[in-house]
């Protein structure tokens, strides 16, 4: 079965620059052109004689240099990439995040990973695969409205479904999405439902194709190019009744509460806490709770944690569909090329904590 709501407006989640990573040690390559030298032999005469044995020195293949072609950027990581960019989308899965989930299957081949607020004060991932995808991910579980403003141009997003208020707005946005009884979702029966639907990513990109290559999703650049920023080798997201939390080990930040399956956990060089606006989506989930609607759109502060160390700065998006733009006091700020896990943390009523 085709994904659903082919029709897609125009959309622009990625930042407004270059695919190609800009860094502080990026070096133009100068091509080098042999000039050609034209030599004319004359013979015995007159002036008004025509010349004769004139030799024209063509330029040999040794001293014509080429300039060697740029490099491109994977869009979701902001890291150099060899060869062409894969024929599928950006495949979006939304995935469980509750004890119930465990173990989530998957995450450790993502790209980049976004957190989102749903009801009850409870979180779901955004799990973001283009440069590999896994054979399984999952639990799968719901769209939320909030994914307007999170999933990325041309995208495709791999879900159980969706409240009807909800896939309304949705198809709107010109978002396709792939559900249960479409070909590569299917039910693990060792497992609970609903915390047993899982889809074979796999399987899904090779029948999904991509008119074009999406923009970067965030500034990228180098670790050379982060302002000091303060200790920081510990932080906590809270969402009300989740809380993530990391601590840096070993270059890396490890999410110490996860419910991924051992070996399979989201390997994070950057978390990118980014304060949000929540509103209402206009409904109650089954058990009553009122479902929110996270606000990617307008501006908050956002910190920066790399390398054990944290950096205080703003973020900025016009719309729904804006660029993802991020500065300082100092100027614009970028995210070192790597895997990044984004909590999207409430302004109000959410909290963020860190320590040395």
């Amino acid at each position: 079965m085709p994904p659903r709501a082919q029709a897609r407006h125009p959309r622009s989640i990625g930042v407004t620059v270059r695919h190609r990573r800009p860094t502080s040690s990026f070096r133009a390559v100068v091509a080098t052109l042999a000039a050609s030298v034209l030599v004319l032999t004359a013979c015995s005469g007159g002036d008004d004689e025509p010349t004769s044995g004139s030799a024209s020195a063509e330029p040999s293949p040794s001293e014509t240099t080429e300039a060697p072609p740029e490099p491109s950027y994977w869009p979701l990581t902001g890291l150099e990439r060899k060869g062409d960019a894969p024929k599928h989308p950006v495949l979006v899965t939304k995935v469980d995040n509750t004890s119930s989930s465990a173990p989530q299957v998957g995450l450790g081949s993502a790209d980049l990973v976004v957190e989102e607020l749903v009801e009850g004060g409870y979180t779901r991932l955004a799990a973001f695969y283009y440069s590999q995808v896994p054979g399984s991910i999952g639990p799968v579980r719901s769209m939320r409205a909030s994914d307007i403003g999170i999933v990325p141009e041309g995208a495709t997003v791999v879900t159980s479904g969706a409240a009807a208020v909800t896939i309304k707005r949705i198809n709107g946005a010109g978002i396709p999405w792939i559900t249960e009884g479409d070909a590569g979702v299917y039910r693990d029966t060792s497992r609970s439902a609903p915390y047993n639907l899982f889809a074979r990513l796999g399987e899904i990109a090779k029948r999904v194709k991509a008119d074009e290559e999406p923009p970067p999703y965030l500034p990228w650049g180098d670790a050379a190019d982060l302002p000091k920023g303060a200790k920081a080798r510990t932080l906590t997201a809270d969402f009300g009744a989740h809380s993530t939390s990391w601590q840096f080990q070993r270059g890396r930040y490890v999410n110490t509460d996860s419910y991924a399956a051992e070996g399979d956990h989201f390997p994070a060089e950057s978390v990118l806490v980014l304060r949000v606006e929540v509103g209402d989506a206009g409904y109650r989930d089954p058990a009553g709770y009122p479902v929110p609607e996270t606000k990617l759109e307008g501006k908050g502060t956002a910190l920066l944690f790399h390398g054990g160390r944290v950096v205080k700065g703003t973020w900025r998006k016009d719309g729904l569909n804006g660029a993802i733009e991020l500065s300082t006091k100092r100027g614009d700020l970028t995210v070192p090329a790597g895997r990044v896990w984004i909590e999207l943390v409430p302004a109000v009523n959410g909290e963020v904590t860190f320590a040395k």
